[in-house]
């Protein structure tokens, strides 16, 4: 019978934690994140191949289990089975967990919220709040549009759109960058150049172009178009 290689033993690009260093936890594999959770393996199987076993009948199935039913799986432990419960309770208390209410005069609660939405997500997505003239938020649309920025031209007759159904007076728009970056490039100012043309023809203000990064956000009309 084979031996099953250690994580050590494999090319850096097949290693879990390695994987997510360079490329964050979306690019891995149900496997690939419980694995690093798991942190190690078991004398005759390594953390793969433990998550593997471990994932026989989905996360769904994986989280039915008590601690009591998981620290009885060979190679688990108690260590172990009390990570992969409170991973799980930690999600359910996220998906429970409600936005609070945002007031868009304060961009820094509006970045915060944003940066914990969009800090690993591999696309840019355009989304914006429209506010009355209080600049209290009536509505936000998020992924207004999907893609980069430079692309995202039939965003901008959406805004339009929605700010007059919502009869808006201002709008924060809102994009994120996912290199984690928010420094704008010159198509983002580009953008926010025709958005606040095509908002003026029907009256309603730009209050701001956010660009959102992993853990800082750039606002681009105050810092000059």
């Amino acid at each position: 019978m084979s031996l099953i290689p250690m994580i050590a033993d494999l090319p850096v690009i097949s290693r879990p934690r390695e994987r997510m260093l360079a490329h964050g936890p979306t690019k891995l594999s149900d496997m690939e994140l419980l694995a690093v959770l798991l942190g190690s393996g078991a004398p005759v199987k390594n953390a793969l191949y433990l998550a593997q076993e471990l994932l026989v009948g989905g996360l769904t199935a994986l989280r039915s289990q008590e601690v009591a039913q998981l620290t009885r799986r060979r190679g688990v432990g108690q260590v172990k089975a009390l990570r992969i419960a409170a991973a799980f309770e930690l999600g359910r208390r996220l998906a429970d967990e409600k936005e609070p209410e945002l007031d868009a005069c304060k961009p820094d609660d509006v970045a915060r919220s944003l940066m914990r939405r969009y800090a690993y997500s591999p696309q840019e997505s355009v989304g914006a709040y429209f506010l009355n003239s209080r600049l209290q938020v009536l509505r936000e649309s998020s992924n207004i549009y999907i893609g980069t920025v430079q692309n995202a031209c039939g965003s901008a007759r959406d805004i339009v759109r929605e700010a007059l159904r919502e009869n808006a007076t201002k709008v924060v728009v809102y994009h994120n960058h996912p290199s984690g970056d928010p420094t704008p490039s010159m198509e983002d100012r580009q953008y926010t150049k025709r958005l606040q043309e095509a908002l003026q023809m029907v009256e309603v203000t730009l209050h701001e172009h956010m660009i959102i990064g992993r853990d800082r956000y750039y606002n681009v009309l105050a810092g000059g178009l």
